[in-house]
């Protein structure tokens, strides 16, 4: 029996396999924050995959913390109603569990899109002053962020508890914290990103202290059976910079305050990061993760091939595989992975024709009549 395609409990959601939709930014959304048509169609064919967990790309909390006027957002009602509308269209065709990430760039917002360069908007383009932990640039000859004060971090905090609330009102199914790639809460807990002299600043308590608080306080602000999980860049691969031996020490953290999985990539916070990158280059950093912890551990980073995902699980290196660019390449990955590895997937009935002659298992108890 294949491994990737058994069960997968997170709390009291069930997971019908262990490959995970990984969440990517789509810069698509209107400049107020909201989903647009495009999410419907991205979000839709995703949902259709048969993968066992879709999550939605990083959603900014508050209009400052999106990378781009054209991420999404989930600070108001407008943004709500954006989303509830895909959401109800597509699970008026699809059971897959769907969780989302919320998300605060810090002082990586106020960026162009990726089309467009991706660099600092101009103030003439609609630049944004960013905040950070400490008023130290991403790169030379950026602007500075505004370094958050005590009223600031509530302001931030408060803003991830709206989102969860409101996430959570939309029924969606579970809850990631981006605290990964550089961003805002990557940007407290890095020693290259934070150098602040209060208390959370300097020691690996301190810089870990506002990332706990705020997982925390969305922990408590929705019901005790929601997962909520939290992303982490487990290395800057950087000399001198956050490491895996951090990450493991983060991670027991949050495990002991209820933290229902932990979704293991790298790097993001600095330019001078030098990642070697080759087929599952950031699986052994899960692995060393999944080894310490008692919580499930999710791996991600060019892992494009279906033995070689079973194969992370079967080894017990990680409790789930999460896909991205491979799935944006091949929407039905997952059909793909269950053929190759005699498994059974979830397919919509309007497309059970699909299901090759030689694989009559391969969508469960699909039945095809005609006159």
């Amino acid at each position: 029996m294949s491994q990737l395609f058994s069960p997968l409990q997170l709390d009291a959601l069930t997971l019908p396999n262990r490959i995970v939709i990984a969440p990517m930014c789509q810069y698509s959304a209107d400049g107020a924050g909201n989903m647009t048509d495009w999410h419907l169609i991205h979000l839709g064919q995703l949902a259709l995959s048969g993968a066992g967990l879709l999550i939605i790309e990083a959603t900014a909390v508050e209009a400052i913390g999106r990378i781009t006027p054209a991420d999404v957002g989930l600070y108001d009602d407008d943004n709500q109603a954006a989303i509830a509308r895909v959401l109800k269209a597509v699970r008026q065709h699809s059971r897959m569990p769907i969780a989302i990430q919320l998300a605060h760039a810090g002082r990586k917002a106020s960026s162009h899109v990726p089309w467009e360069g991706g660099q600092c908007l101009a103030p003439a383009e609609g630049a944004w002053q960013t905040v950070s932990s400490s008023a130290l640039p991403h790169a030379a000859g950026e602007p500075a962020p505004v370094a958050l004060d005590e009223a600031g971090l509530e302001s931030v905090k408060a803003a991830f508890v709206q989102a969860a609330q409101r996430a959570h009102a939309l029924g969606i199914d579970a809850i990631e914290l981006h605290g990964a790639h550089g961003y805002l809460l990557h940007q407290f807990l890095s020693p290259l990103a934070n150098q602040r002299s209060d208390r959370y600043g300097g020691s690996l308590e301190n810089r870990m202290r506002f990332p706990l608080e705020v997982f925390e306080a969305v922990r408590a602000a929705v019901p005790a059976g929601m997962p909520v999980g939290v992303r982490i860049s487990a290395t800057d691969w950087v000399e001198g910079g956050w490491d895996i031996d951090s990450s493991i020490a983060f991670a027991k953290a949050l495990a002991a305050r209820g933290c229902s999985f932990v979704h293991a990539s790298s790097g993001g916070v600095s330019p001078q990061q030098k990642i070697p990158l080759s087929p599952g280059y950031q699986v052994p950093l899960a692995e060393r993760l999944k080894a310490a912890l008692d919580v499930p551990v999710f791996a991600v980073g060019l892992i494009t091939e279906a033995k070689q995902a079973e194969a992370v699980i079967a080894a017990g290196q990680a409790d789930a595989v999460a896909i991205a660019r491979a799935a944006l390449f091949d929407p039905h990955w997952p059909w793909r992975a269950a053929a190759e590895l005699g498994a059974q997937v979830e397919a919509p009935p309007q497309y059970w024709r699909s299901q090759p002659r030689d694989l009559k298992a391969l969508f469960g108890e699909a039945r095809i009549g005609a006159r």
